[in-house]
């Protein structure tokens, strides 16, 4: 098509012939892209359930380590090293997937399907594990991370001989040995695999790596179960769980609480004896298969909870014993009152309070004082007393009896302290210019006190030796005070006195001076 002179229709009918050509590539290109999408889905999907089924075979292991522990504590313990090993590479393998999305700029829709289409980039990963002929330090790290998987796995099978046959299997799917190419030339393993490839093509070979890792963990798991696989479901899987109402109990109140089989398995049983009590299967037994307790706590202390459910199982009687234990303490006849900054209270402030009874929830506590309010929270009280030397806090507590408690505290009322007086930030005496005079603020601080109240200075005094003291309304010098500060002379102290300052609430009591040295 592209030799000799063509008539310009010719070199029309040619370009259409390239268009074509270059479309069926894109559609071709495409259906790649997407195949590739597929199987990435497929190995997403499988993963899942692979997880799922690895969690129940490693319940499993741990539950005939309990019941076995000669023939199964080990084996357990190598499964939970697999487990160790897997979920870090398997993870590591993730963060490598959503660094391709995000380098990519690629993005799930909202159903969690990849732009499979789109994911045709080269150079993500080219350039983040490649230079050349040689790997990046992200690409050293990628190989290290695997490395150390397969050490940690290898470690493991090489404890028993009749691990060998697993062992080379592991081996093989894991294998990191350079690979030739079809020039037949070697290639790095990671390069063959990676270097070059669509982003859609490289995020699906991490994920069936992260399906390798999963499988090998399951083989290995029946491995150690000597490969028998069950659906852990028998009876001797579940336990006997006490769920008290709550931790501790008062003198005199009856224990109330639940015993659950496992996992709130809806197993009916045949019997049930509670400390030496059988228990009314009809009135006990909920639809959740828990059995609901009610009996009287005894005296102060700990004590314990013996029983067992008695269940039918393979037409034999099957004994599951229950034990547990609780605390009885003794009813509360005193309050736990505390400020939450100090031990006084001040007076024209909030002062943050907590209140609460001993073993009795805040809805079921009340507390009076004259000042005092309930604020949001657990316990939280603000008080904010006005006149008298002292108050009185009264809290009264209901019970789950019914009954009530009560008990009071009493807090000393003090006077805001008095403020420092500040120039420029410096409190009592410092030396400065006659510049820095002119241009400073006066402010009021109160030093060491625990609670937030800002004040505002609306007058002072300024004094200069040998001129007239001048009052000055606001916070900094006023042309008199100006007028007088520059015939100051050097060494000369200037003062700042009869500050006066106010605050949002309470009065202020008269602020400590200021005294300065004049330095030119």
């Amino acid at each position: 098509m592209a030799g000799g002179k063509l008539s310009a229709r010719q070199k029309m009918i040619n370009l259409m012939y390239l268009v074509f050509i270059a479309m069926m590539a894109m559609n071709m290109s495409k259906e790649v892209l997407s195949a590739f999408g597929l199987m990435e889905a497929k190995f997403a999907d499988a993963n899942e359930a692979t997880i799922d089924r690895n969690d129940r075979l490693l319940l499993e292991l741990k539950t005939k380590a309990a019941e076995n522990p000669k023939e199964f504590k080990s084996p357990a313990a190598k499964a939970q090293q697999v487990k160790i090993a897997s979920d870090n590479l398997y993870a590591y393998l993730e963060t490598l997937k959503v660094e391709l999305l995000r380098e990519g700029g690629y993005e799930v829709d909202e159903t969690g399907k990849l732009p499979f289409e789109e994911m045709d980039k080269t150079d993500i990963l080219d350039e983040a594990w490649f230079t050349g002929d040689r790997l990046t330090t992200t690409g050293q790290e990628v190989m290290a991370k695997i490395e150390e998987y397969k050490v940690k796995i290898q470690t493991i099978l090489a404890t028993d001989e009749s691990y060998r046959g697993r062992a080379e299997a592991f081996e093989k799917t894991f294998s990191t040995d350079k690979v030739e190419n079809n020039d037949g030339k070697e290639i790095d393993w990671l390069a063959y695999n990676y270097q070059g490839f669509p982003a859609i093509a490289s995020y699906t070979k991490l994920t069936a790596m992260q399906n390798d890792i999963k499988v090998n963990e399951a083989n290995m798991f029946s491995l150690f179960l000597g490969n028998i696989v069950t659906d852990a479901t028998t009876l001797n899987n579940y336990q006997a769980i006490i769920l008290a109402d709550k931790s501790a109990f008062f003198a005199g109140e009856k224990f109330q609480g639940k015993v659950v089989i496992g996992k709130y398995a809806n197993v009916p049983p045949t019997k049930l004896v509670v400390q030496g009590s059988e228990i009314n299967l009809s009135e006990s037994i909920d639809e959740s298969g828990a059995a609901t307790l009610d009996f009287n706590v005894g005296n102060v202390g700990e004590h314990e909870i013996k029983g067992e459910f008695t269940f039918i199982e393979n037409n034999k009687e099957l004994k599951i014993p229950i034990t547990g234990n609780y605390v009885v303490v003794p009813k509360p006849n005193s309050a736990t009152i505390s400020a939450d900054k100090m031990n006084v209270v001040y007076r024209g402030v909030d002062n943050p309070m907590t209140i609460s009874f001993a073993g009795v929830s805040d809805n079921k506590v009340t507390a009076n004082a004259a000042g005092l309010t309930k604020m949001s929270g657990s316990g939280k009280y603000n008080m904010k007393p006005q006149s008298g030397t002292s108050v009185t806090i009264n809290v009264t507590a209901k019970l789950d009896d019914g009954s009530s408690t009560g008990d009071k505290a009493t807090f000393r009322i003090k006077e805001i302290p008095a403020p420092t007086g500040y120039f420029r930030g410096v409190a009592g005496s410092t030396k400065m210019s006659k510049s820095g005079v002119a241009k400073g603020t006066v402010q009021a601080k109160l030093d060491d006190f625990d609670f937030d109240l800002p004040l505002r200075v609306t007058q002072f005094d300024f004094k200069v030796p040998g001129q007239p003291t001048i009052t000055v309304n606001g916070s900094k010098l006023d042309s008199r005070a100006q007028n007088a500060l520059n015939r100051a002379k050097r060494g000369q102290t200037v003062q700042i006195l009869n500050i006066k300052a106010k605050s949002s609430g309470p009065l202020i009591k008269r602020v400590a001076p200021v005294i300065i040295e004049i330095t030119n």
